[in-house]
């Protein structure tokens, strides 16, 4: 029984009943239209007064006009939106925005069509049944009402039947809610394959939702290369100048303060440059700012790069940088400074070699450190700047590794020029 009660009753089932009543709401100016249409035909009378075969006919007229304005783009969202919040099917069964395609906009106006029509005929019964059915309830306790049109209609010359009027006005109301429960459960059933994803909605679900997993790797991979390599030559700076004041202090008294204010220069620079890049990318988290470019640096602020990477850096560059393309020399930035952060983690004293060729329309990039004895790789996958780099060189269309090889820290990449002009 509180089953029962639960579902004829229940927080559902008046949801559901809400969206029949707005159902049938929204088919009234339909209903109107095919009052006037009829009307004529069926030798006029008032409208609200026409008999049950005229008002059935005005109906019928409505149904097909609804049928027509569920084509217009609009009606797929609102319907959405009411099914999701009324019909109690998880939201994800349903599509979002226009129907696209002849399919999915004959299955709109099918799903309109059935909320309106199976909407108006709850509606009215919900209107026009429980005054009914309680003036029935009420028979046995009224003499006006046993007096009244309905008491003939209900043939009081049985005195039974007089009695039989409660339990029949509480029946109708019970039936009235399994109706509307039943109705609003058929809606609920309906709902998912008449307003559900079609295979274009599906197509382009998964287009926008690659396109959103494309802008957010490739901000994740500017965050990482920018910070990381920041914070990471600023670390080493500042390392270097505490080491620095440390012994020198110790061997005289006094400091190499020449050494300490590159270091702290460079700290400032790397800060800077950092900062800037870092408002760039933010930019492209705003809404309304995303442009499609980042003002990343490019292989023409390498100097600066080399300068504030920390430890001794050899850089050898052949070939005109200046003429690169843009997306192959912001791309080819990234991956130096990258290489750059994971070499110095090992460096020492060593010599971290950078060597930049342009070789016809192949640009290469190569770097070297020697480890200082055994290091333990913490990650066997290189970690995700390890993977950007590769990222970054597969979008261009080029190869790129790196990785401690034979007690040497090196990274290879080769990116193609010609075609990214």
């Amino acid at each position: 029984m509180r089953r029962l009660g639960g579902a004829l009753f229940g927080q559902r089932a008046r949801r559901r009943w809400l969206h029949l009543v707005l159902g049938g709401a929204l088919f009234m100016p339909y209903w109107l239209v095919g009052t006037v249409a009829v009307g004529p035909v069926a030798g006029g009378g008032a409208m609200f007064g026409s008999s049950l075969s005229v008002q059935l006919a005005a109906y019928a007229v409505g149904l097909p006009l609804a049928a027509v304005t569920a084509l217009f783009p609009l009606t797929r969202p609102m319907s959405v939106a009411a099914a999701r919040a009324l019909c109690g099917v998880p939201g994800e069964r349903f599509a979002e925005g226009a129907a696209r395609g002849r399919a999915a906009k004959a299955r709109t106006a099918g799903w309109f069509t059935l909320h309106l029509g199976v909407g108006a005929l709850v509606s009215g019964a919900s209107l026009a049944l429980p005054p009914f059915a309680l003036a029935v309830a009420a028979l046995p306790f009224s003499a006006e009402l046993r007096a009244s049109e309905l008491g003939g209609f209900w043939g009081l010359d049985r005195p039974w039947l007089t009695w039989a009027g409660l339990p029949l006005g509480i029946l109708m109301l019970l039936g009235l809610a399994a109706a509307a429960a039943a109705a609003g459960a058929l809606l609920a059933g309906a709902a998912s394959r008449l307003l559900g994803p079609s295979p274009a909605d599906r197509l382009a679900a998964a287009e926008r939702r690659a396109a959103e997993l494309a802008v957010r790797n490739r901000l994740a991979r500017e965050l990482h290369d920018s910070v990381g390599h920041a914070l990471s030559a600023v670390t080493l700076q500042a390392g270097a100048a505490r080491r620095v004041l440390d012994t020198s202090r110790r061997r005289d008294g006094g400091a190499d303060l020449d050494f300490v204010r590159e270091a702290l220069t460079a700290i400032e620079e790397t800060t800077r440059r950092t900062v800037g890049e870092l408002d760039s990318v933010l930019g492209l988290l705003r809404s309304g700012e995303d442009d499609g470019e980042l003002g990343a640096p490019g292989l023409d602020a390498l100097d600066a790069l080399v300068k504030g990477a920390g430890p001794r850096v050899a850089l050898a560059v052949r070939g005109d940088l200046a003429g690169l393309p843009e997306p192959v020399s912001r791309e080819a930035y990234r991956i130096v400074q990258e290489g750059l952060t994971n070499a110095v983690r090992y460096a020492r004293e060593e010599t971290v070699t950078v060597r930049i060729a342009l070789s016809g329309d192949e640009l290469e990039i190569a770097m070297e450190n020697p480890l200082p004895g055994t290091v333990p790789v913490a990650r066997p996958d290189g970690g995700r700047g390890l993977r950007g780099v590769a990222e970054r060189a597969r979008l261009l269309g080029g190869t790129a590794q790196a990785g401690p090889v034979d007690g040497v820290w090196r990274l290879a990449a080769r990116l193609p020029v010609g075609g990214a002009r």
